[in-house]
């Protein structure tokens, strides 16, 4: 009995899993980009944050899925910490809306069984026939919606028969009337599965096969610290999630865990006092019964998320504290804010032009900095100097965020034609710095290459990248003075920077050749070296568009700029 039931758990839980995942993917691929629009846009205000974030976890069926998501907003700007904390706290009021659906299985006159295997039929039709995306997409949602309740009612058909097991009835009462213990094998499980919804429906079918016996009272009590372990266990996922993201989106993970811990631990006191099983118990309108466990765990799961919901949305400025101490700000970061973007000085708008001007200057030199560190880091072999260039292109990352928000606040002011035309330009040109950090980060790629692979340039080869280095930083120098003078004819020597980039770019690659034609490269070495030779080239395009915009007196008449190939 006991090799069934474990075989048959385990069957069911790959395919409550399997079915999760494809219902979310589905989901994803039909509304990805209005899903990530809807967060980015409707969660200004923390309560709207909250109520998106319920509701996008009841849709696609993953508190994880969606923390996840808004991890990557976070991490690319898109998110402050305040909003994500909003819809964080958000999502584990969604997640519920599984265990919901894992109680109907419990319910006697809805047989799931008889609609799942359809659904798994028509979904893979339309998943492998349809002709269109939205088509494929809806059928994997279909296909994943049967093979979730095909699980769930594997999972139930191998509890079912620990009803018949007294031994393993008082197994499961001796140990899960420990609360602490239930708590604690709940987290470690949903560490395990990275799945709070399936740890929880995991106790319900439980309770429904009659592992904690036969008195639904002592079941609701042995189901409630398990559902609080299952909270703290599944903010591991954003944790793994925040593992290579910055530093913001670190404190978003840390969020989401505090959240969790704190409100388990105010849950836990009155769970061993047996007090909110009674409150549970006032709360559920049906008798307590074997058919009704389930559901009656879904409102305990419920009311524990609401509950914590309504206790720290007032609080999530203190959330935003307590992440900044435990990820405190790191003295890049500090570098990162901008100095002199001062949100009064939008009513006067000429002022407020010529301020984002001056933090278009330092992004530049960051851009700069990012380049040179990149260059020094490739031909040195040094970690710390290729470290250096991604955080100042993660610098350059933030500044253009606030710059862009900045310009676009002050589009919405009354604007003189100087102002209104001068604004478009300064954004090209902060998006072009963006892209310069881009290209920086692809050297650090570049030098991580060469020093996994051992790799080595030959003399001339050193001694062109040390030309394209010094060119190239020539050019920033040009750059930067013109746009801090706003000087027209210091801009104008940037484009003999540019022209000497290109000629460099196609003279460097002929003697590439000739030094592979040779012998005197390998062609791991010579990619390498064209790899570099082409992002120092790009980089002087995109130098070349600010020196034009500074050139046509940062407004649009005057300004040609250069066409880019797609990068």
């Amino acid at each position: 009995m006991i090799r069934s039931m474990i075989l048959g758990v385990i069957g069911g839980l790959g395919l409550f899993l399997f079915g999760m995942v494809l219902m979310s993917d589905g989901l994803k691929k039909v509304a990805g980009r209005k899903l990530k629009f809807v967060l980015e846009t409707m969660t200004k205000k923390t309560c709207i944050g909250f109520a998106v974030g319920a509701l996008v976890t009841a849709l696609i069926q993953s508190s994880s899925a969606t923390t996840v998501i808004i991890i990557g907003l976070v991490n690319a700007g898109l998110l402050t910490l305040k909003q994500a904390i909003g819809v964080i706290i958000g999502t584990n009021v969604g997640t519920t809306a599984t265990a919901w659906i894992v109680s109907i299985s419990g319910l006697g006159f809805l047989k799931i069984d008889m609609y799942a295997l359809p659904a798994v039929g028509l979904g893979f039709l339309l998943q492998v026939g349809g002709r269109t995306r939205v088509m494929k997409s809806l059928g994997t949602i279909l296909l994943g919606f049967g093979l979730l309740f095909l699980g769930i009612e594997y999972m139930k058909d191998a509890f079912s028969s620990l009803e018949e097991s007294t031994r393993v009835q008082q197994i499961f009462v001796t140990y899960g009337s420990r609360p602490l213990f239930a708590l604690f094998l709940g987290v470690v499980l949903t560490m395990l599965i990275q799945s709070s919804s399936a740890s929880v429906a995991i106790v319900q079918l439980l309770a429904m096969g009659g592992a904690f016996g036969t008195s639904w009272r002592l079941a609701i009590d042995m189901a409630i610290p398990f559902v609080l372990g299952a909270h703290i266990g599944t903010t591991i996922t954003a944790q793994l999630a925040a593992l290579q993201a910055n530093r913001t989106a670190k404190r978003a993970a840390w969020s989401h865990t505090l959240f969790n811990v704190f409100g388990a631990a105010i849950a836990y006191p009155f769970v061993v006092l047996g007090w909110y099983g009674t409150f549970v118990d006032f709360l559920i309108p049906w008798e307590l019964s074997q058919s009704t466990i389930a559901a009656s765990i879904a409102v305990a799961h419920t009311t524990t998320s609401v509950i914590n919901s309504m206790i720290f949305l007032p609080l999530t400025a203190v959330l935003e504290k307590v992440a900044f101490k435990l990820v405190p700000r790191r003295p890049s970061e500090a570098a990162a804010q901008p100095t002199v973007l001062e949100r009064h000085l939008l009513h006067t708008p000429e002022i407020a032009l010529e301020q984002a001007r001056r933090e278009i200057v330092r992004m530049a030199a960051t851009a700069k900095i990012a380049f040179g560190s990149a260059i020094a880091g490739l031909l040195n072999g040094d970690r710390k100097k290729l470290e250096a260039a991604c955080v100042a292109e993660e610098i350059t990352d933030t500044l253009q965020y606030e710059i862009t928000s900045y310009l676009t606040e002050l589009s919405r002011e009354q604007l003189s034609d100087d102002v209104a035309v001068g604004v478009p330009v300064l954004l090209h040109t902060v998006n072009d710095l963006e892209r310069i950090g881009d290209h920086a980060v692809n050297m650090v790629e570049i030098a991580l290459r060469k020093v996994e692979q051992k790799l080595s340039l030959s003399e001339q080869a050193l001694a062109e990248v040390d030309q394209l280095n010094r060119e190239a930083e020539e050019m920033f120098d040009v750059v930067i003075e013109a746009l801090e003078t706003n000087n027209a004819d210091v801009a104008k020597a940037a484009l003999r920077n540019e022209r000497n980039l290109n000629r460099m770019q196609l003279d460097f690659r002929r003697s590439h050749v000739q030094r592979m034609t040779d012998g005197r490269c390998t062609p791991e070495a010579g990619l390498i070296f064209v790899d570099l030779v082409d992002n120092v080239e790009k980089m002087g395009d995109h130098l070349t568009n600010i020196a034009q915009a500074v050139i046509g007196g940062l407004q649009w008449d005057g300004i040609e700029l250069k066409a880019i190939a797609p990068e």
